[in-house]
């Protein structure tokens, strides 16, 4: 099974990921979506899939830095959520690992050999 693993390259989470699929001999394609950007369509999938709250992080220091006022309208608004991800993909949390059956968001090392043992 091949996938696609999305995030940014030099994020330790990603190195963890990667390492991960390796061992478990998963073959993947790495879409780095700081240097490629992502497209409404995915971003949206994710987010009506696995919901707001798991894709968004509002842990990073790029939500954060946002101002009140976008931060209260991507509360307020999934759709305002999903073009604040396009602009800033910082803000998605990574990984997401996406095939066949199969969308994942986040490193669990539990989730990941459960998923592809």
């Amino acid at each position: 099974m091949t996938i696609a693993i999305y995030g940014i390259k030099s994020c330790s989470t990603m190195k963890k990921a990667f390492t991960k699929l390796d061992e478990l001999g998963v073959s993947y394609d790495f879409h780095d979506y700081k240097k490629q950007g992502i497209d409404k369509d995915s971003v949206h999938r994710w987010v009506y899939e696995l919901g707001i709250d798991k894709v968004l992080n509002k842990r990073g220091t790029t939500w954060r830095k946002l101002t009140d006022e976008q931060k209260q309208a991507a509360d307020a608004n999934i759709d305002t959520a999903i073009d604040l991800l396009i602009e800033n993909t910082s803000m998605i949390k990574r990984p997401i690992v996406e095939g066949q059956s199969v969308l994942l968001c986040g490193y669990d090392e539990a989730e990941f050999e459960a998923t592809f043992l």
